[in-house]
């Protein structure tokens, strides 16, 4: 069980470093006054690529859940034990903890930064990329994390073609920030919102419930619905 904790630690530590990193180290950078950061693409890309290599990684010591809103989705769809769900959690949230801290140390390092500028936090309304409702992130946030459970839920399951699920998985998370990163700036993932906004505090820490109640509903719909839709009776 150590392991497992220790590898879900290790797999959201990179996913929030990687991904949030991206978006503030390299999302919009300017080189002597040229253009030269990766865009909404380009975090869109990083974030799939972090589970994507985590995967192959970690995946056959932890299942790289990395995501409180996978590990009950999993739950709900029988492929994870009750007992475990809470220690997964815990270990994600240290590990979003401590991905967030270093992306901190490092983005302070350049002059001017200020962490209120969000450092990757997750928000909606005045704190939404593109000014979108609590309604709207709400309703994403649902809707995402329920197709991202069925995905991950599908490629894992036995009959789909085997070592493929990390791309799968990977190419689909992709997908989603592509869609919502101008909505929410994207969760579908509580670990991944918690560890910014405890960097950020103020209104992250004030709206960061809404990223661990969408996601948390989308991933025992999806969890339930998909123990119906794979039953082979």
């Amino acid at each position: 069980m150590s392991k497992k904790l220790a590898a879900e630690f290790i797999g959201t530590f990179w996913l929030v470093l990687g991904g949030c990193g991206s978006a503030v180290l390299a999302g919009v950078f300017l080189k002597d006054g040229v253009p030269v950061g990766i865009g909404l693409a380009g975090v869109s890309l990083a974030f799939g690529l972090t589970v994507l290599t985590m995967a192959y990684a970690i995946g056959h010591i932890s299942g790289c859940h990395l995501n409180p809103a996978v590990t009950v989705g999993l739950w709900a769809g029988g492929r994870h034990p009750a007992a475990e769900v809470l220690p997964y959690v815990v270990a994600q949230v240290l590990g979003a903890i401590a991905g967030a801290f270093t992306l901190l140390v490092i983005a302070s390092g350049q002059p001017g930064f200020e962490v209120a500028s969000g450092l990757g936090a997750n928000g909606f309304g005045a704190h939404s990329p593109g000014g979108y409702s609590l309604a709207a992130g709400f309703l994403i946030e649902v809707v995402m994390t329920l197709m991202f459970l069925v995905i991950i839920l599908g490629a894992t399951d036995r009959r789909a073609p085997a070592g493929f699920a990390p791309l799968a998985i990977g190419l689909g998370l992709t997908l989603i920030h592509l869609v919502t990163i101008p909505v929410t700036g994207t969760s579908v993932n509580p670990a991944r919102s918690t560890g910014p906004a405890l960097m950020v505090g103020d209104w992250a820490l004030g709206q960061l419930w809404l990223f661990w109640v969408a996601p948390i509903i989308g991933a025992l719909i999806a969890g339930y619905a998909y123990r119906w839709l794979g039953d082979e009776k």
